[in-house]
């Protein structure tokens, strides 16, 4: 975590304004994430927010959800994001990620994928060094995915790129029960 303490603290339900708590609705029942606490201080741009991530996070997003996982994982481990990483190991575990390939996700594309998994870490490598992803980075995922899921790519990599930087910069801290990968610590 690169702050140990919020720079934007997350709202409790007591602290809600009638147009924050409407925002909030989206996300339940069940606890509401410190991400979303605090993002709802904006809650205009919350609601917004919520219609592009629930595409990403969809089935209109035609990436399958493993595959999906790779490309948030990777992007959150670049962007040194432990909130983002803690969230998305868990779902990337749901999703059909294995413990270790998870770890591997950190050693980036030379850590014994399969080809179109590698494809997928070197799009997720050069969005993030680049902001543009190479023709034999893009050649290589065209023999794995279709157009539409190499949309998907740039646009979940860009999605989580956005994520990463209002989780770290806004100094959102771990929900309560999880730890942070020691690989994200002092960060």
């Amino acid at each position: 975590m690169r702050l140990t303490k919020p720079r934007i603290a997350p709202l409790s339900d007591a602290e809600l304004s009638p147009e924050q708590a409407e925002a909030l609705e989206a996300f339940r029942p069940g606890p509401v994430l410190n991400i979303f606490r605090t993002l709802v201080r904006a809650p205009k741009a919350l609601t917004r927010f919520n219609t592009w991530g629930g595409y990403i996070l969809s089935r209109r997003n035609d990436l399958p959800a493993r595959e999906r996982e790779i490309v948030i994982l990777r992007t959150g481990f670049l962007c040194k994001s432990g909130y983002e990483w803690t969230q998305h190991t868990r779902i990337g575990l749901q999703a059909g990620l294995s413990e270790d390939e998870i770890g591997r996700i950190k050693q980036g594309a030379a850590a014994g994928w399969s080809p179109a998994d590698e494809a997928l870490i070197r799009a997720a490598d050069e969005l993030h060094a680049d902001q543009f992803i190479g023709d034999a980075t893009w050649t290589a995922l065209g023999e794995h995915f279709s157009e539409k899921q190499r949309m998907d790519v740039v646009f979940t990599a860009a999605q989580y790129t956005q994520v990463s930087m209002f989780l770290n910069t806004f100094g959102v801290q771990l929900d309560e029960g999880q730890t942070l990968d020691p690989d994200l610590k002092g960060f």
